[in-house]
C-alpha cells in the first residue's frame, strides 16, 4: 500500500507553486499526495509536510499553530512524520529545532531537494516543470522569478529568499506547455516582483515579451498579472494588455502608501507624483484595467497628515481592488533597525478600519456599474445549482466571485460543442440526438422520449465548471457580483 504525504500551504500563491513542485515529485516516487486537507479527511497520514509563511508577524503566529496542531496530531497517532519547510523554517529553523523537537525535520525555503531527502528520495530533473496541482485543474499559478532585488524597508523576504532570479523565458513556456496539456485554461503570474523580471538575464525587462510567448500555448486563454512592482514598470506590458485578447486587463500592483515622507522610509523607489503618473498612464493606455493593489496602515513615519493623505488618494484613485494589512516590525530588516514601532496596535486597527470602510464603498460603486452587462466568465466551482465563476477582472482567492443561476427551463437553452441548441418550455420534455440534457431550475428532471431520466440543475451546473460562459450581471455588493446564465454551453 503506497505511503499517505499530506502537504498544507500557508501564505502566498507563491508558496503553492513550491508545494505543487514537490507534490509532483514525491508523486513520481510512489506516495499517495493530498493538498491541503485535514487529518479527518484521509483518516491517518504516513507523513505530513507544512509549507509555512514568516513574512509578518500574523502569518508566523498562523505558521507557528499550525506546527503545534501537528505535533499534537502526531502525538495522537493520526500522522508519522512531520516535516516543516518553507520561509519560516528558512528564517528561523535553529531556534524552531530547539524549541519544537517532536518536529523531525525544519528544511529551508529555496531547496526543494532537501524535502525529498527527508523522505529518502531524490530530486528528479525531468519532472522541474511539472506540478501537481493544489488548485481547481483549468487556472494555477506561474512563479516567473525567485528572490528579490528591491531594499524595501519592511520587508524580510529579500533575507529568506535571497536575490532576484529569473526563471528562463523557454523553461516558463515548458512549464505553461504541461500545465495547459493539464486541462489549465489560466495563468497568474506571480513572483516577488514579476515587473523586474529579466534584468538578471539579459539587463532588460522581458515581462511582456514573456507574456506573449505564454498567449500562444495552446488551451491558455487568459493570462494576469500579480505582484507588480511600481519603481520602474514596463510600458509595454500596458500596450500588450491593450491589446492582446488573452491577456486580462488585470493588474496587482501594491503601492503600500502615497505620503512621500512614509514611501521614503519605506526604500520604495518611488514617490507621490511618479505613482499618480504610473496610474494616469495605466488607466490611459488601458481603459478597461481593473487596478488591484495593497496599502499598509501604521507605519512609523505615518502620521496623522500622512494617513489622511492616503485616504485622499484611495478616494481619488478609485482602486477596483484594495487590500490592506497593518505595519509589522521585522527584525534584521532596514526599517526595525531605524525606525521604532511607536504606533499602537489600536492605532493601526482604526487605520485599517477607516481605510476598508473607505474601499468597500469604491468597490460597491464599481461592481454597480457593471449590473446589466453580459462578460465572459470562468466557472470555478458549482454548488448545487449555483455557479461561482470569475470574469477577467477578478482573481482567484483575493478577490469576490460572481454567483451565478442557470436560467429556468422555460427561458434557457444548453448549447453542446457541436453548436446544436436544446430548450424546453416548463413540464416538457427534451429528447436529443447529442445525449446533452437541460434540467428545470427546480432540479426536476426532464426526460427523454424514451422515457429516460435527464440530469437535474445540479449535475448541469457540475458539467459547466471549468467552462467558459457569457453571464449576465443582475446585481452586486461590494465585494461579489450576481448573474444570470440564459445559455449554458458545455
Amino acid at each position: 500500500m503506497r505511503k499517505t504525504v499530506v502537504i498544507n500551504t500557508l501564505g502566498c500563491s507563491k508558496n503553492r507553486v513550491d508545494s505543487e513542485r514537490l507534490a509532483r515529485q514525491i508523486v513520481a516516487a510512489g506516495f499517495a499526495v493530498f493538498h491541503d486537507s485535514s487529518l479527518a479527511a484521509v483518516d491517518k497520514a504516513d507523513i505530513l509536510i507544512l509549507n509555512t509563511c514568516g513574512f509578518i508577524k500574523d502569518a508566523k503566529k498562523e505558521s507557528i499553530e499550525a506546527i503545534f496542531s501537528a505535533v499534537e496530531a502526531k502525538k495522537r497517532g493520526a500522522i508519522g512524520k512531520l516535516l516543516v519547510f518553507g520561509c519560516l523554517s528558512q528564517r528561523y529553523a535553529q531556534l524552531l529545532a530547539t524549541e519544537i523537537p517532536e518536529v523531525d525535520a525544519f528544511l529551508g525555503a529555496n531547496n526543494l531537494a532537501s524535502v525529498l531527502g527527508a523522505l529518502g528520495q531524490e530530486w528528479r530533473p525531468g519532472l522541474a516543470t511539472e506540478r501537481d496541482l493544489s488548485t481547481p485543474p483549468h487556472y494555477a499559478y506561474l512563479k516567473i522569478s525567485e528572490g528579490c532585488d528591491r531594499s524595501c524597508a519592511y520587508c524580510a523576504i529579500p533575507l529568506i529568499r535571497g536575490p532576484h532570479t529569473s526563471t528562463p523565458v523557454e523553461t516558463l513556456v515548458q512549464e505553461a506547455e504541461h500545465l495547459a496539456a493539464k486541462g489549465v485554461k489560466e495563468l497568474l503570474i506571480v513572483a516577488q516582483d514579476t515587473t523586474y523580471y529579466g534584468l538578471d538575464l539579459n539587463k532588460e525587462r522581458l515581462l511582456a515579451p514573456l507574456m506573449e510567448r505564454l498567449a500562444k500555448v495552446d488551451g491558455i486563454e487568459w493570462i494576469r498579472l500579480h505582484y507588480a512592482y511600481p519603481a520602474g514598470f514596463p510600458r509595454d506590458v500596458l500596450e500588450l494588455m491593450a491589446n492582446h485578447p488573452k491577456v486580462c486587463p488585470y493588474i496587482d500592483i501594491p503601492l503600500q502608501h502615497i505620503s512621500d515622507k512614509v514611501l521614503s522610509a519605506m526604500r520604495r523607489s518611488i514617490d507621490e507624483v511618479q505613482t499618480r503618473r504610473l496610474i494616469e498612464e495605466i488607466r490611459t493606455l488601458v481603459p478597461n484595467v481593473c487596478l488591484r493593489t495593497t496599502m499598509m496602515v501604521g507605519h512609523p513615519r505615518e502620521d496623522k497628515r500622512a494617513f489622511e493623505q492616503l485616504l485622499h488618494f484611495v478616494a481619488e484613485a478609485r482602486f477596483e481592488r484594495l487590500g490592506a494589512f497593518t505595519y509589522s516590525e521585522e527584525e534584521g530588516t532596514y526599517g526595525a533597525q531605524n525606525y521604532k514601532d511607536t504606533i499602537s496596535e489600536k492605532i493601526k486597527s482604526e487605520r485599517y478600519q477607516r481605510l476598508m470602510e473607505l474601499q468597500s464603498s469604491i468597490s460597491l460603486a464599481y461592481n454597480q456599474s457593471r449590473v446589466g452587462k453580459k462578460e465572459r466568465v470562468l466557472i470555478d466551482a458549482a454548488e448545487g445549482a449555483t455557479l461561482v465563476g470569475r470574469t477577467r477582472f477578478e482573481s482567484p482567492e483575493v478577490d469576490g466571485a460572481l454567483y451565478i443561476d442557470i436560467a429556468s427551463a422555460s427561458d434557457a437553452s444548453l448549447s453542446t460543442a457541436s453548436g446544436a441548441s436544446l430548450s424546453a418550455a416548463s413540464g416538457a420534455s427534451l429528447s436529443t440526438a447529442s445525449g446533452a440534457s437541460l434540467s428545470t431550475a427546480s432540479g426536476a428532471s426532464l426526460s427523454t422520449a424514451s422515457g429516460a431520466s435527464l440530469p437535474t440543475a445540479s449535475d448541469v451546473a457540475a458539467r459547466l465548471v471549468g467552462t467558459f460562459q457569457e453571464v449576465t450581471i443582475q446585481r452586486a455588493g461590494d465585494y461579489d457580483l450576481f448573474g444570470v446564465l440564459y445559455s449554458p454551453r458545455i
